[in-house]
């Protein structure tokens, strides 16, 4: 069985592997020892209320339950920007015009934008190549959901999520090529490295505060804007099934969207539900559900068949063991896809 839950100190190792795996697509899960042991203990003094709301930052792994093995890596990010900026890209028009010559024209431009600062980002998402299959990566994602959901208070009003831009093979961005190497005098790898590890003061002191034109930028750059990698095409799919949407902002990097929307109004947690636990047998012929118990620091998430829009959940006592629940305690569950009908 996979289960969710919040990553330990003793993970280090395992975590330092799966970063091996990312083929350095992945800035916020860098195989770098130091990084990855700041970024652990920064989640669990997080969970221990040891941060201020501006410094936390929660980190949850995918174990396979048999074996031990860490298969995931997913992560919240409470309050974006409140310390250091949060930078992207707000793609707008900019008006020019001649009552005399007749003319009038809307240019499509970019500028440099901190409307973010204060929401709650979902991020560093990834699964081990060998376990994209089933529904491990419905579980590893959305997950998250269910712990916003139960601990509502902790976060922001609104939720956004970065995806990941158009690259080629060898890593090179064609929106870097017509933007960020125009300002900066370093690689698009290792700007966005920078970056992804919280070192952004050189985005403020080196980018253009005044409106870029985008008819200026290459054919490939232009086309670039708001698009997915192919790569991270499923984890948009998925997150624009729960209601996120790209409202017109872009990372500076590569010009991959940002996604957002209202945290009350995600699918999985608008709709999830308290059921009270029964130790059985469950019925295998029910949804396949999305499992979450109520416990902060002691916090699991699994996938169970079982009947969303009832009173109770049938658990084994083995499931039970794994969520660390027990007869009449509480799980919040929720539908795994968005087969309901919208209301």
């Amino acid at each position: 069985m996979m289960v969710i839950r919040p990553v330990e100190h003793d993970d280090l190792t395992q975590l330092l592997a799966l970063a091996g795996q990312t083929g350095g697509g992945l800035t916020s899960l860098p195989a770098d020892s130091a990084t990855l042991s700041a970024r652990i203990e920064r989640a669990v003094q997080t969970w221990r209320n040891q941060l201020p709301q501006a410094e936390q930052g929660y980190v949850f792994v995918l174990e396979e339950q048999e074996t031990r093995r860490i298969i995931g890596i997913c992560a919240i990010e409470v309050a974006v920007g409140m310390q250091e900026p949060w930078y992207n890209f707000r793609v707008g028009t900019q008006v020019h015009a001649s009552r005399e010559l007749n003319v009038y024209k809307a240019l499509p431009t970019l500028s440099l934008s901190n409307d973010h600062s204060g929401c709650s980002e979902l991020c560093t998402l990834f699964l081990h190549p060998d376990y994209r299959n089933g529904k491990n990566g419905y579980l590893l994602s959305k997950s998250r959901f269910l712990f916003m959901a139960a601990f509502r208070q902790r976060f922001m009003q609104k939720v956004v999520a970065e995806m990941r831009g158009v690259s080629d093979e060898s890593g090179q961005s064609p929106f870097w090529e017509s933007v960020g190497s125009r300002f900066f005098s370093i690689s698009f790898a290792t700007a966005d490295y920078l970056s992804g590890i919280g070192k952004k003061t050189f985005i403020a002191e080196l980018m253009p505060r005044h409106p870029l034109y985008i008819d200026y930028l290459s054919a490939e750059a232009q086309a670039a804007i708001g698009q997915t990698h192919p790569q991270t095409a499923p984890a948009r799919a998925v997150l624009e099934a729960e209601g996120f949407r790209y409202l017109n902002y872009v990372d500076i990097f590569d010009g991959g969207p940002t996604l957002e929307c209202e945290i009350d109004r995600v699918r999985a947690i608008r709709k999830s539900r308290l059921l009270k636990v029964v130790i059985g047998q469950p019925d295998e012929n029910l949804p396949l559900c999305l499992a979450g118990n109520e416990r902060y620091e002691d916090f699991r998430a699994v996938l169970l068949n079982a009947d969303p829009h009832a009173e109770t959940v049938a658990l084994t006592s083995e499931q039970a063991a794994i969520l660390h629940c027990g007869q009449g305690d509480s799980l919040r569950m929720v539908t795994l896809g968005c087969e309901e009908k919208k209301a």
